[in-house]
């Protein structure tokens, strides 16, 4: 990749889009070289640890390369798109091409204690673990460098895996050297498909120029049924005054994958965000469940007289903003439980603002957005904030801010019509309330077996924090006001 040195060339870098992130997957460019951008206009969108974000050019100018693919994850603050801002045209380019394989890895040098921030996984504050930035690439091969393999010299690499040393032999081109090596030559998508397939790219055959391996090879070594290692051929003589050959060591065989009856998903983005923050929550902090059966049918009755209400027309109205509003009350009457464990410190931070995070399901995986002070929200202000909140989720444009200080969460388990869970802690919150199926059950209603609208809450809670009365009052209270509505009023 060459680097413009144009006084009139700026250098687009990928920002910090979250707060210690470090890096990104470039999921989709909305300009191409040649094409002329304007200041704030969006050129690109990213994935981060918990969110796709569009990303606006800083500048007016002419974009004159893309410096990464589609698909391609980028550090923070490496270069993704230069930009001719002299004001002239220029040439239009052809799209980005990867990066050429590098030589070599070399690990990240440790970052000291207390040199800087620790990266931040969205939506869930400080990793608990040390986490490192992915290898930088050392220095790239100059094109010069590449000369096509001769068909003799690939004959002999491909066929026997010996490359004879002669006194008259030239040297071999640089790619051949990789090869013989050990180090196969491919475009950083294609190790990347490689990886997904299962497929050891040493053991490929390659097709393209200069001995790349293209997506074709490997799609074909991926079909391609496994063979049985070829037995030991006979030792040819070699004339005399002639140096032995040099033997290279055997491909390793290919992982056994078969692509017609597996798919492989890379765990990136969301998902790895996810995962990687539910493990630690479960490992550290102590997790205890209660759980109640509880009778809503005056809740659900309530909810449809509040669909008719003129002062919530247009407004998202549901069981969940009910839920979520005497969650807000059972906190407001056990302030404790809204509190995070400060493990550095030894101490207990009792937040005197509730954000509350509404577990959301979409195609990139969970996210957790929440409601910034949602304890001073009246209800139509809570179910407008509810509807946006859904509404941004389900077009995965919610921002890195809105999954960011969440105190305590609501997991709605029902919409899939399972009754109940044991949800996990996001971690740095001390309690999350799953709500299950809302179901027309047989129940005892003043003295007589009624049908009547059931569902089971659970609440888990950070043992280190919220004790066993402290938990138990909080579900009973979120229990109460589900019952009897009108304590609400009463109690809120």
């Amino acid at each position: 990749m060459t680097t413009m040195t144009e006084a009139s060339v700026r250098e687009f870098k990928m920002p910090d889009v979250g707060e210690g992130l470090t890096e990104a997957e470039i999921l989709k460019w909305y300009v191409q070289p040649g094409d002329t951008v304007t200041d704030g206009q969006v050129v690109c969108e990213v994935e981060t640890a918990k969110a796709a974000v569009e990303l606006p050019i800083p500048y007016d100018g002419v974009v004159r390369e893309l410096r990464f693919p589609e698909g391609t994850t980028v550090d923070v603050g490496t270069s993704i798109i230069a930009v001719d801002v002299s004001g002239g045209s220029a040439p239009a380019a052809a799209p980005a091409a990867p990066a050429p394989p590098a030589t070599q890895e070399q690990p990240e040098e440790p970052k000291a204690e207390g040199s800087g921030r620790q990266p931040v996984l969205v939506g869930y504050g400080v990793a608990t673990s040390s986490t490192k930035r992915r290898p930088r690439k050392a220095t790239e091969i100059p094109a010069q460098e590449s000369a096509p393999v001769s068909a003799a010299v690939q004959a002999e690499l491909n066929g026997h895996g010996t490359l004879p040393a002669t006194a008259s032999a030239p040297p071999a081109p640089a790619s051949a050297q990789a090869v013989a090596a050990g180090r196969p030559l491919a475009k950083p998508p294609v190790r990347k498909l490689a990886k997904d397939l299962g497929v050891d790219l040493a053991s490929v055959v390659p097709s393209g120029p200069d001995g790349i391996i293209t997506r074709e090879d490997v799609h074909a070594a991926a079909a391609a049924p496994a063979q049985a290692p070829a037995g030991p051929t006979a030792p040819q003589p070699t004339p005399a005054g002639t140096p032995a050959p040099v033997t290279t060591a055997a491909p390793a065989p290919a992982a056994s994958y078969d692509s017609g009856r597996e798919t492989r998903i890379p765990v990136k983005g969301v998902r790895k965000a996810t995962a990687q923050a539910m493990v630690g929550s479960a490992f550290t902090a102590p997790h205890v469940t209660e759980f109640v059966t509880i009778d809503v049918t005056r809740t659900m009755k309530l909810v449809e007289e509040l669909k008719r209400d003129k002062d919530m027309q247009g407004l998202r109205v549901n069981p969940l903003l009910l839920i979520a509003k005497a969650l807000l009350v059972a906190i407001r009457r056990n302030p404790d439980v809204n509190a995070s464990w400060d493990e550095a410190n030894q101490e207990i931070v009792r937040k005197h603002y509730v954000n509350l995070g509404i577990a959301a399901a979409t195609p990139r995986g969970l996210i957790v957005p929440n409601i910034k002070d949602a304890h001073d929200k009246t209800l139509p202000q809570l179910a407008e904030a509810l509807g946006e909140l859904v509404a941004t989720a389900r077009e995965g444009r919610t921002s890195p801010a809105a999954m960011q200080g969440g105190t305590v969460t609501i997991t709605n388990v029902g919409v899939f019509g399972v009754d109940t869970g044991t949800p996990i802690l996001n971690p740095g919150e001390s309690a999350i309330l799953a709500v299950g199926a809302i179901k027309l059950q047989p129940w005892v209603h003043k003295g007589k077996v009624k049908p009547r609208q059931l569902t089971t809450l659970a609440l888990s809670f950070d043992h280190r924090l919220v004790d066993g009365e402290l938990g138990s009052k909080v579900l009973a209270d979120v229990a109460a006001v589900l019952e009897q509505p009108k304590r609400l009023i009463t109690w809120g």
